[in-house]
């Protein structure tokens, strides 16, 4: 992989940031986007070296996404690795039918869903003449279960994971598409909106829920990003992993008051 050029939105932090730490690591020359997370990228690719670059781009808009996929090309004359990382979210309880309006479904499915797709398609050409082409899109495991922050969270990112399943199947044999599924993530953003001791008890409570007793971090998911993109996976496209710490194999466990299994 040394010397391979990867391209990871919104890079600067979280598992963004997990990822460009692992890459640059292996060789792999980094292009950090952000959109607003300015000072953590340049901070990020100071760090790592290797000839990382951050790059501003709102990756909604189509000519944005073709505009970074270009920085790319023209600081290091290809792409070999695309990581959809970027993604948002908006809180609010499944069952309450009124939290969310078609507005917030547009937003999130927007960066989560559409992005990911524009980015794909603005590096295609790129990837294809890589002998190592290979794409991972961050999913979740509320695209795979429905569950999560919101309804229209887990909507995006079940779309997401078809689209994944999608182009795998027509960008073959050049490009490798696959998707992760995180579970809990312990990330910066947490710790910033609890402190530190109440992203502790965070973490403890998540522990104690889940087959694997932990919590994961960001580099928990970086490394089989990493496993995905290193071509001794190249038998691998089209898939979605589950990286949850086992909480998966509880889920349907639980039944409602008064039903029957």
């Amino acid at each position: 992989m040394r010397d391979a050029v990867a391209i990871v939105t919104g890079g600067g932090t979280g598992i963004g940031a997990a990822v460009v730490r692992r890459l640059a690591a292996r060789g792999v020359r980094c292009v950090v986007n952000y959109a607003s997370s300015r000072d953590d990228a340049e901070a990020l690719v100071a760090e790592v070296g290797n000839g990382a670059i951050a790059v501003r781009a709102d990756i909604v808009a189509d000519d944005q996404c073709r505009a970074l996929a270009a920085a790319a090309v023209d600081a290091f004359g290809r792409i070999d690795f695309l990581v959809n990382n970027a993604g948002r979210t908006k809180f609010a309880a499944h069952e309450d039918m009124d939290a969310l309006d078609a507005e917030d479904f547009v937003d999130i499915y927007r960066l989560n869903t559409i992005a990911p797709f524009q980015m794909i398609r603005a590096c295609a050409p790129h990837l294809r003449h890589s002998d190592m082409g290979a794409v991972v899109n961050v999913a979740s495991v509320a695209g795979v279960f429905g569950i999560g922050s919101s309804v229209a969270y887990a909507a995006s990112k079940g779309a997401l994971i078809t689209m994944t399943k999608s182009l795998a199947r027509v960008l073959a044999p050049a490009i490798r598409v696959n998707a992760v599924a995180p579970g809990y993530v312990g990330t910066g953003w947490f710790e910033k909106r609890l402190g530190e001791e109440g992203f502790a008890r965070l973490n403890d409570k998540v522990a104690g829920a889940l087959p694997m007793a932990m919590a994961a971090g960001p580099d928990d998911i970086a490394g089989p990003i990493e496993m995905l993109l290193d071509p001794a996976s190249r038998v691998m496209t089209g898939e979605v992993l589950l990286l949850d710490g086992g909480g998966h194999l509880d889920i349907g466990m639980s039944r409602r008051p008064g039903r029957e299994i």
